[in-house]
């Protein structure tokens, strides 16, 4: 109901609405550049031609602008979206080997910093061999600083993709 009348008072006095805005002056063009006020003199001035140009009406396209008519409605969807219920697997994440994010692909990098392959590699280490990729070890390997290095295990950690099966348990059924 709202949408009627919406759509009531968006189109009345339409035609009407339209010519007035039509018909109205044009606005005056921003003032130009002291410097180029002279340039556009002279060329005023040497062709006076371009000034009528300016001002003239082209009959020819006024015509053919007053005969497009357009009209347009929204199409009814004939295609229906069925769920099948079958979804697709979440894909596994793999950090490529011989893509080395070439959008970051720094060469020299200060000690003190690392790169986001070098940060996913040593969180990835650490992760997977917490005994041998100590934060100790990762700072004197990677020249960073101990602190800092705490901080990127405590705060930081690499994402962890569980699939299950789908036929590996019975779900609980509901009362």
């Amino acid at each position: 109901m709202g949408a009627a009348v919406t759509r009531a008072v968006r189109n009345f006095n339409l035609e009407n609405r339209a010519g007035r805005e039509i018909s109205k002056l044009k606005p005056s063009p921003a003032p130009r550049h002291p410097s180029t006020k002279t340039l556009l003199r002279e060329q005023i001035n040497s062709h006076p031609e371009i000034k009528g140009e300016i001002a003239r009406k082209d009959d020819k396209l006024l015509s053919l602008l007053k005969d497009v008519y357009v009209d347009s409605t929204d199409p009814v969807s004939s295609v229906q979206v069925k769920d099948t219920g079958a979804h697709q697997k979440p894909k596994e994440f793999r950090l490529p080997k011989d893509h080395q994010f070439d959008m970051m692909n720094v060469k020299n990098i200060p000690k003190g910093k690392i790169s986001i392959v070098e940060a996913l590699t040593l969180l990835n280490n650490h992760k997977l061999y917490p005994d041998t990729w100590t934060a100790e070890k990762i700072a004197k390997e990677y020249h960073l600083e101990q602190q800092d290095v705490n901080s990127l295990l405590k705060y930081f950690v690499t994402f962890e993709v569980k699939i299950f099966p789908p036929g590996g348990k019975k779900a609980i059924q509901s009362k």
